[in-house]
């Protein structure tokens, strides 16, 4: 069991990440930990894996936990032994076979004799037998750096597993590995992770946003059910309040109007009955501060509506701020837009493909390119954008405009701010009012148009990129996406896919996210 109680952290700079975050975590649950990016998921693993102190609160836990965090290379000096952890105790056991049965060996090993059967049985469930345990990491592709982590689960066999964003670089046969493991171990499980099929297989879902922790007893597609409603309810409320504001704004003009009036009316009375001077401007004062005392009760009022109104409409999800807005391509639909005859390309003197690829791709069509972890997605990839040619075969491209955009963004030039950017793609003259209402639209303020874009999160690149898309006067014919969900949170997703959907062009798409195909409605695919 995990306990947090009151749990607080800040950062370096006194900025408050969350605060008084409460909840339990019994033996055997199985939760999914989500949130937006940058609201403190992966700060609240470490902090439970003990990786991290917080500022305040109270942490109990009766098990020790085995943490894998994202990985990106931070691991790449050490051998898969010394990554898992097992390095000295697998030494001493083969020291002890070989007749050295010395007390410090013996007290390394600590009567685990199996250990070497379980690592080998390990490697072999995460199809990494061609690896050795002295090999280093910095050899190995991400998605086997991942699994070598993931092994060491049943290695170590903890009661409370913790993992952040463990599918991201694993294959489809590799995700069917790790949602098998999910399904059958009797480990605690506490996952961070943007996979909506791996999350569906959680039975509870806790929502980390900054305003604390929500806890919702099922699964991921139970959890975006109760969302709608919430959301339905958030609507319906800023409705409500838009309507009540127009109200109250309506009723101050009418009261208003009836007050000048009733004073005018008042003055021209007086004026005939012959007030004196004096007793006309007292009269004139008094009518004036009840005026505008009746401004400052009805001014209250509306900013008071007006303030709820803006805390309702903060709350809306983003993809309901956002407009996207393609223009539509010149190229007309059905048009053959790239044709490969028995293509094939060389990799360290072999062939890359057992069999030679035969392609046509034309316009308006949505396809995925499929195959495991290094089959030459990349490579296809590069021979359709015309950056190589195929070693056998022959290819022929129509003219067309392609954009290709993968994981890390890279369209995006970091030394740029992101006024600077858009202007970048502004190839029709557009104005600067017009350049930073569009990057409004795509909910980024004027306190970020001066941002250096290196300072940017995987989504909020995404999102630059998408307005620099929509700024150009056509629409590229092709756009290409290399793994495009691999470093975006759920809402994000959300967003690229909603873009994609409006996008009439040509689609071709690399992922393993066989929901995130099936959304942006993939008709074709390619099979490497």
């Amino acid at each position: 069991m995990v306990i947090l109680q009151n749990i607080s952290y800040a950062h370096a700079n006194k900025e408050l990440l969350f605060d008084a975050i409460t909840f339990t975590i019994n033996n055997q649950d199985k939760i999914a930990l989500i949130g937006n990016n940058g609201v403190g998921k992966s700060t609240l693993l470490k902090i439970i894996a003990g990786e991290l102190q917080t500022s305040e609160g109270l942490i109990k836990t009766d098990a020790v936990p085995y943490y894998i965090p994202q990985i990106f290379g931070q691991f790449n000096h050490l051998t898969i032994a010394q990554a898992l952890n097992v390095e000295e105790k697998l030494n001493a056991f083969q020291e002890i076979l070989i007749g050295n049965v010395s007390e410090e060996n013996l007290n390394l090993l600590n009567d685990d004799w199996t250990i070497e059967d379980r690592c080998n049985e390990a490697l072999h469930y995460w199809q990494l037998d061609n690896l050795q345990l002295d090999q280093k990491l910095e050899t190995l592709s991400g998605g086997q750096k991942t699994k070598v982590f993931l092994a060491g689960i049943s290695i170590h066999q903890p009661e409370l597993v913790l993992l952040d964003e463990p599918s991201n670089h694993l294959d489809t046969a590799g995700r069917k590995l790790l949602y098998d493991f999910i399904k059958s171990t009797s480990s605690t499980l506490l996952i961070v992770s943007h996979d909506r099929k791996l999350l569906n297989l959680l039975p509870s879902v806790f929502e980390l946003t900054k305003h604390g922790i929500n806890v919702y007893g099922g699964n991921y597609d139970f959890y975006t059910e109760q969302k709608q409603i919430e959301n339905n309810a958030l609507s319906h409320d800023i409705q409500s309040k838009e309507k009540a504001l127009r109200k109250a704004k309506e009723k101050e003009r009418e009261t208003l109007e009836r007050q000048n009036k009733l004073d005018s009316r008042g003055e021209k009375k007086q004026k005939k009955a012959g007030v004196s001077r004096i007793m006309m401007n007292t009269l004139r004062n008094n009518a004036e501060n009840s005026t505008a005392k009746t401004k400052g009760v009805h001014a209250e009022k509306i900013g008071g509506i007006a303030k709820d109104l803006q805390d309702l409409r903060s709350a809306l999800p983003e993809i309901d701020k956002m407009k996207f807005g393609f223009e539509k391509t010149d190229l007309h639909k059905g048009k053959i837009l790239f044709t490969a005859k028995n293509i094939n390309h060389n990799f360290k003197d072999q062939l890359l493909w057992k069999e030679p690829l035969d392609i046509q791709i034309t316009s308006g069509e949505r396809i995925a390119i499929k195959g495991l972890n290094g089959s030459g997605k990349t490579t296809l990839i590069k021979m359709i954008t015309g950056k190589i040619e195929p070693k056998m075969g022959t290819i022929s491209k129509a003219e067309a405009k392609i954009i290709y955009i993968d994981q890390d963004y890279s369209l995006i030039e970091n030394e740029l701010t992101v006024y600077e950017q858009v202007q970048k793609f502004n190839d029709s003259g557009l104005e600067e009012h017009t350049l930073k209402m569009k990057l409004n639209k795509f909910l980024f303020s004027q306190n970020d148009w001066d941002k250096s874009c290196t300072a940017l999160s995987g989504g909020e690149k995404m999102r630059l990129l998408l307005c620099c898309l929509t700024i150009n006067t056509k629409a590229p014919d092709i756009i290409i996406l290399d793994e495009p969900t691999n470093n975006l949170d759920i809402q994000n997703i959300e967003i690229l896919t909603a873009a994609i959907n409006e996008y009439q062009g040509t689609l071709i798409v690399v992922s393993h996210d066989d929901l995130f195909l099936e959304e942006i409605g993939i008709e074709e695919f390619i099979q490497v």
